[in-house]
């Protein structure tokens, strides 16, 4: 996979990429999801593996999308701005405003960049949590932990949306679109084969899901 000039970025849009949490399991894990996306059958590679517990699926899983999603808006910061992108949209219809409960208890408006990055802060956050993503085999998941996963998994969607909406011409010109299509495949297979974003959070690109679910 192309880091798509990952070291171009400044320092304040470049992140490390987040490694398995859950340790050695999540290392077996991890070279699993590889291993069957590698065999192209994206069905297959999304589908919780004989045996294995279904939370370090998800904690496995939840840690690549970050990371793909971070990497393809990371070859956008210079065309995803305050300036061209004032707002985080999806098409004209969708409008979405941060907030995280914490810090922003009020949702806010703010620029597609600064939702992008508020949200990665977020996320890296979750994911730096023992008590939410155990990094000890055999430590047990939180009792919300599939509500955490949902949450993480509708904001990056988000991120998806915004692409495909509002830049998905320049993902072309930089030769990406193959990579972020299979991306987005995945990430519609899996959400789907565990029910974890609701069917209204998919509208702005519903056309593109279904397609997705009807190959």
């Amino acid at each position: 996979m192309s880091l798509f000039g990952l070291g171009s970025r400044n320092q304040k849009t470049f992140r490390p990429k987040k490694s398995a949490p859950s340790g050695s399991k999540g290392a077996q894990l991890q070279k699993h999801i590889d291993a069957t996306l590698g065999s192209g059958n994206l069905r297959e590679a999304v589908r919780l593996p004989p045996g294995e517990d279904l939370n370090e699926w998800l904690a496995v899983n939840t840690v690549d999308f970050f990371n793909q999603v971070n990497i393809l808006h990371g070859t956008l910061t210079e065309f995803c701005t305050a300036s061209t992108c004032p707002t985080m949209t999806a098409g004209t219809k969708y409008e979405y405003r941060w907030a995280d409960g914490v810090t922003i208890k009020k949702p806010i408006e703010v620029s597609a960049p600064k939702y992008v990055e508020y949200l990665m802060d977020w996320i890296e956050t979750q994911l730096d949590d023992e008590s939410i993503f155990p990094q000890k085999l055999g430590t047990p998941f939180p009792p919300n932990f599939a509500d955490v996963v949902k949450t993480i998994l509708k904001r990056l969607f988000r991120v998806y949306a915004h692409i495909y909406h509002s830049h998905f011409q320049k993902i072309i010109s930089l030769k990406e679109e193959a990579h972020m299509n299979t991306c987005f495949k995945h990430f519609v297979l899996f959400t789907n084969e565990f029910h974890l974003i609701d069917k209204g959070e998919l509208a702005p690109l519903s056309e593109l899901v279904d397609s997705i679910l009807q190959q």
